[in-house]
This record gives structure tokens, C-alpha cells and sequence, in this order.
């Protein structure tokens, strides 16, 4: 057995992280593996040992159409190489639903087609729709992160399978040599990508809120997308960086993590950098709905609570820093919380799903 994987924009985002998770675990179970991405930049992608390489040639737009032009090229491309490359018996493993071009070329070679799906939150939903045809059409399985996520796509003919995404073990080693005890109750931390419907904005809101609070948002981008995008004087409290290729040293800073998606245009089928944070002891506030609320209890280990109820998210940030006791009830669930979702068998478990 031989996998060919396929995922079109390699970044520092959760999907690639997923996926260099369980390449390895595939080459460390001697299963060879050829990873399809759109470029050679720098992402959770690049770099795996043992695992050979192609390129599809898939570059990000601003603009609308253009990326939409370069998306298509690059499948017609995609398609091309799997189905040079590809053998009966290979796997054809569609990382998010996108890389539509690797599953037709799959499906035509009689390979298995098996699609690993991350989120169903893809414009325009007419681009959406079309590719879950194509999953109903090619994949012999679906595989989800979340049962929030399985529930809302009904999907006629691949196999439904829910598998929740876990920490690596190399994650929780850094984790275990850098938790440090817990001083100060004062600092905040978001971790996303450069998108208004993450939030971004409402999160400066809440440091101009709470001024003897420390905030950091680390953005899934570069400085000048950053410096452009907040065209505009910061709080003093609140300090923003670019893509981090570690994130260790802002988790053992904060005493909670953030999630401000805006559900109605982008709902969160899972959020792994809350669990990242909770294994750390940061309780969390996410929203309350999505594959996020599997991970975050209200009122156990974080809170549920709406972006749009933005003065009670400040409310709740002040009165539990202020509540000694209360958050050490919750910081103890979260570390729980978070350490139950440690790599126990995850790839394991993925592995017998490409077998039966």
C-alpha cells in the first residue's frame, strides 16, 4: 500500500498540522507516502522525513477571481501528476475538500479515495456544493474531526467516520518540559489566522475593554499583512505577532485562550489551538457552536459564549481573573480536559481505517 496525500495550501494552519501528524505516523509504520501540495513554502508540510514530495503549483490571491483561476490551474495540474503517478492499489488521501483535482484522478484509476474533512465553511457555496458532489461521488470514506461536523454534511455513499484530531507526541513532550506555574492572572491569547470573521477585531475590542490586561494575538500571517490590515493605533496592552512556528512560549504565558469566530460565517468544526492551550491549563471561551463546543464545557473547563455578547465575554474575563478559586477549578479541568485528547492511538486508529 502506498499513500498519495494531497492538501492545497501549506501553511502553519490546523489541517496541514493534522496531516504532518499522520504522515509520520504513516512512514513510521513503513507505510510510503507521497505528499501533493500546491508549493514548496514553508508550512507543518514541509520538511517531514521519508516523505517524497510534488508540486502542483497553487499561489494565493487576494483578488476573487484570480484565486479562483489559480485554484482550477492547479487541480488541472493535481490531476495530471495523480494520474501519472497513481497505481490500483494506492490510496489517494484528500486532505480538506479541495483538492478535488488528486480524488477524480484517483476515482479514474480505480484507486481507494478516502477525504479527511476539516470544515464545511468554503465560498462561494456553489464552490462548496460542487466539491462534496465530488466527495459523494469518489470517496469510498469520509473521515471528520468532529461529530458536529458529520452531522452537518449528510453525505450519500463514502463510509462516515469520526475522528477527533489529538496532540502529537511531540507536542505534549515540549509541553511537558515548559509548564511552569500559574502567578499572575492577567494574560490573554488568541490564535488564528488573519480573517475578520476570526474575530481579530472584536479581540482589540475586548483589550481597549480591559486595559490592566495583557493581550497577544499571534496571526497565521506575515508583518506587512498584519501592518495593513490593522491600519490603526493599538492599545498599549495588546501585542500582535506574525506566524509562529512555536507556539509553546505564548500557551505557558497565557492564563486563557480565545476563540471569536463569528458562526455565521465561519462555524468551528474543532479548534485546535484551544485544546493546544488547555493542555497548558488555560481555560477557554469559544463560541457556542461547532465541533468547538466537543472540547470547551460551559462553565466546566471555559465558557460558550457568542462573539456578539462581546461586554459579557469582558465581564467574564474580569470576574474569573479576579476569582482565584474559580480559576484554578477551571484551569484544572481545562489541563484534564485537554490532556484526555493526548495521542492515544490517533494514528493508529487512522491507519486501520485505510486497512478494513
Amino acid at each position: 500500500m502506498r499513500i498519495l496525500a494531497a492538501h492545497l495550501y501549506n501553511d502553519f494552519s490546523g489541517s496541514p498540522k493534522v496531516l504532518r501528524q499522520l504522515v509520520k505516523g504513516w512512514i513510521s509504520a513503513k507505510i510510503p507516502c507521497t505528499v501533493y501540495t500546491g508549493s514548496k513554502r514553508d508550512g507543518f508540510l514541509s520538511n517531514i522525513n521519508g516523505a517524497e514530495y510534488s508540486y502542483f503549483g497553487y499561489k494565493w490571491s487576494s483578488n476573487f477571481i484570480m484565486r479562483f483561476v489559480y485554484f482550477l490551474r492547479s487541480q488541472l495540474n493535481l490531476f495530471a501528476q495523480i494520474w501519472r503517478s497513481a497505481h490500483t492499489n494506492d490510496i489517494i488521501y484528500i486532505n480538506t475538500i479541495l483538492p478535488f483535482g488528486a480524488a477524480l484522478a484517483g476515482k479514474l484509476r480505480g484507486c481507494r479515495v478516502i477525504y479527511h474533512i476539516h470544515e464545511t465553511s468554503v465560498r462561494p457555496r456553489i464552490l462548496r456544493s460542487l466539491l462534496f458532489k465530488v466527495v459523494e461521488q469518489v470517496a469510498s470514506d469520509s473521515i471528520f474531526v468532529s461529530k458536529y461536523l458529520a452531522g452537518e454534511v449528510h453525505l450519500k455513499g463514502p463510509k462516515t467516520k469520526v475522528l477527533y484530531n489529538t496532540l502529537s507526541k511531540d507536542y505534549l513532550d515540549a509541553v511537558l518540559n515548559m509548564v511552569v506555574p500559574k502567578t499572575s492572572l492577567r494574560n490573554v491569547l488568541m490564535v488564528c489566522s488573519l480573517k475578520s470573521y476570526k474575530g481579530v477585531r472584536e479581540f482589540i475590542q475586548l483589550s481597549e475593554q480591559l486595559p490592566y490586561l495583557e493581550f497577544r494575538l499571534v496571526l497565521n500571517a506575515k508583518e506587512e499583512e498584519i501592518n495593513s490590515f490593522f491600519d490603526m493605533k493599538l492599545p498599549d496592552n495588546l501585542r500582535i505577532y506574525p506566524t509562529q512556528t512555536d507556539v509553546h512560549p505564548f500557551y505557558v504565558w497565557s492564563d486563557i485562550v480565545l476563540n471569536l469566530s463569528h458562526p455565521d460565517r465561519w462555524v468551528e468544526t474543532f479548534g485546535l489551538t484551544i485544546l493546544e492551550g488547555m493542555v497548558y491549563g488555560n481555560p477557554a471561551i469559544v463560541p457556542n457552536v461547532g465541533g468547538i463546543t466537543e472540547l470547551v464545557t460551559d462553565g466546566k473547563d471555559g465558557y460558550q459564549i457568542p462573539v456578539h455578547r462581546l461586554n459579557l465575554i469582558s465581564n467574564t474575563l474580569h470576574d474569573l481573573f479576579h476569582n482565584p478559586t474559580e480559576y484554578k477549578r477551571l484551569s484544572l479541568e481545562a489541563f484534564k480536559k485537554g490532556w484526555s485528547f493526548a495521542d492515544d492511538g490517533f494514528v493508529r486508529k487512522n491507519i486501520k481505517i485505510l486497512t478494513t
